[in-house]
């Protein structure tokens, strides 16, 4: 496999760069949003965030690291953790055919709630009373977020709760193989197993872009992934995953933007409220985590 970066000291990098990996992020899920509605196969869309995201690791890594940069350590669980980003990204860009970007954005923010939840059977971790109850918290946020009372409930819903499950397996795999695999190792596999599981599908009714700003932005979506993930994992070897977390809730702000900049979509009282309880939750587990840590 490649060789893991050393581990450097620059938290104020490390948390600039994290803010520029969720801007990418952003970016994505509104591309993806448009491009779907736009006509394009929400599969096919999924399928160009990927292989633009492989093609862009190949060029990056092979040069520097050669046939290394393929090889895993941890094959079994190295597919898990691709498997379960590809099903995140699915379910996630079929929720936005359907969903607002906040609403997304705002169900997505419960990972790290769901993460303490499963570290408990998966990873073995123990999670005291407080913590619990901030689990229980942040779940209450979600179901605040998506109404399930009410009238505009929609059975996207589900796809979206679907993405943060997946996305929540795959922050637990990527913990395991922490130490494990390098960088390039986890880019190439990630997004190569995901363009490589979804070619077949995708070319049986593969549909061209039709106008200039669709095909920019088709091809751009790739580089939009790569460039956001390159940024996060360059930022958590800058600084400390514990420092790093609460920068992702700045994508509520930008994710609302984006929603009334290029949809004409503003985010709702529940929305918002929901997002205020799940981020509450978050940041108590955040503090906590840093205080038995140190």
């Amino acid at each position: 496999m490649g060789n893991a970066r050393p581990r450097e000291e620059k938290a104020t990098a490390g948390l600039l760069l994290m803010a520029l990996a969720v801007t990418f992020f952003t970016c994505i899920d509104t591309s993806a949003k448009w491009l779907i509605l736009g006509g394009l196969p929400a599969l096919q869309v999924v399928f160009a965030r990927y292989a633009g995201h492989f093609l862009i690791g190949l060029a990056l890594y092979l040069p520097q690291e050669g046939k290394a940069a393929l090889r895993s350590n941890a094959g079994v669980k190295q597919l898990l953790r691709s498997v379960f980003l590809m099903g995140s990204t699915l379910c996630n860009f079929t929720a936005l055919q359907y969903l607002p970007l906040t609403i997304t954005t705002t169900v997505m923010f419960a990972g790290p709630v769901v993460v303490t939840l499963l570290s408990v059977p998966i990873l073995k971790e123990k999670v005291g009373l407080r913590r619990l109850l901030a689990v229980l918290a942040g779940f209450c946020g979600v179901v605040i977020a998506i109404q399930p009372w009410g009238a505009e409930f929609h059975p996207a819903m589900f796809f979206s709760l679907g993405a943060l499950m997946t996305a929540s397996l795959y922050m637990i795999m990527t913990r395991m193989l922490a130490g494990v695999e390098a960088n390039s190792t986890q880019q190439i596999w990630s997004s190569g197993i995901a363009a490589a599981a979804l070619c077949p599908f995708v070319l049986a009714g593969w549909q061209w872009p039709d106008a200039p700003l669709q095909w920019v932005i088709f091809l751009a979506i790739g580089l939009l992934g790569a460039c956001g993930h390159i940024c996060a994992t360059i930022a958590h070897r800058w600084a400390d995953a514990s420092l790093l977390a609460p920068v992702i809730y700045i994508q509520i702000f930008q994710a609302s933007f984006a929603g009334v900049l290029v949809f004409d979509t503003w985010p709702t009282v529940w929305t918002l409220g929901g997002g205020l309880v799940i981020i509450a939750s978050g940041l108590y587990i955040w503090q906590r985590e840093r205080h038995l840590a140190g």
